[in-house]
């Protein structure tokens, strides 16, 4: 019996210190963001720079508005959300519920290995396939703008949001469609008004999971929404988020020079918008799950 307690405390210790030390280097991550961020604001107020629409860091005088990388951040994210919540969750309902026992063999794996593709391959495609097509059929000025990049994004969203939203509808009690099929209710009704409802929250954490891939995703929007740093007038104007700002910049930035402090402000700021998605989304799949539950 003692050596027993003594395995299960040290066991309970190891999980401990584990969940303490990964608390703890994501708490010097931060401190580290905003102790090398902080600086920028003797050189420029907070409300200019949050709310600047110049962005020229290398000019004389320097300009550090990131009002257009917010935008930029926040429209291409926007876009990609519409696109991949809609295909990522009609595909997991198809395969989960409707979709014969072997074509569901043949999808499934397909969906898992796209959630797996690197972004800089699906980056080069936008690139050199859909924005050479984009510009022809559109007749733009370039194709790496706006849409370029929301399709890129929803292309990496669409499988997370996709096999995460399978395993939750895949997780639903089997009881809960048999008493709807004996009250007479179809297939599709049951599908609607039973299964999607109590897998509410797993596909809500699903979306959240897709929708935070995309607004933290550098390489995609490197390559493919043109690199503007101005704000947009329309859905294929150029356009530069946040994280392709820092990627781009960063290496070029003189250390602890003005550009090199305002790169991790805006690292910061980007850290706090990503803070204040996920405590809607949490905020979110909570009302979900209580919506559900009522329904049930």
């Amino acid at each position: 019996m003692l050596t027993r307690r003594v395995k299960e405390n040290a066991i309970r210790t190891l999980f401990l210190s584990t969940a303490a030390f990964s608390i703890l280097i994501l708490f010097l991550i931060v401190l580290f963001i905003f102790r090398e961020a902080l600086p920028i604001f003797k050189v420029v107020r907070v409300t200019d720079f949050l709310f600047g629409t110049e962005w020229y860091p290398t000019s004389d005088p320097p300009a550090f508005g990131i009002l257009p990388l917010i935008i930029g951040s926040l429209v291409v994210t926007f876009f990609s959300a519409l696109l991949a919540i809609p295909l990522g969750v009609l595909s997991a309902i198809y395969i989960s519920e409707i979709a014969h026992p072997w074509v569901k063999e043949i999808l499934k794996p397909i969906v898992e290995l796209l959630a797996g593709l690197p972004s800089v391959v699906l980056g080069f495609f936008g690139m050199v396939v859909l924005a050479p097509w984009m510009q022809d059929f559109f007749n733009l000025p370039t194709g790496l703008n706006i849409m370029n990049a929301s399709v890129m994004l929803a292309v990496m969203s669409i499988p997370t949001i996709s096999s995460i939203s399978e395993d939750a509808l895949y997780s639903v009690p089997r009881e809960f469609k048999e008493a709807s099929y004996a009250l007479g209710a179809t297939r599709y009704e049951t599908i609607v008004n039973v299964t999607v409802p109590a897998a509410l929250p797993g596909i809500s954490t699903a979306v959240i999971l897709g929708i935070a891939r995309a607004i933290g995703e550098t390489m995609v929007v490197l390559m493919v929404a043109g690199g503007a740093a101005a704000i947009p007038e329309g859905i294929f104007d150029p356009v530069r988020p946040m994280p392709a700002s820092i990627a781009a910049e960063m290496g070029e930035a003189p250390f602890h020079s003005d550009h090199y402090y305002a790169l991790f402000a805006i690292g910061a700021v980007l850290l706090l918008l990503t803070l204040a998605f996920n405590f809607i989304a949490d905020y979110v799949s909570i009302r979900f799950r209580e919506a559900g539950s009522a329904t049930l």
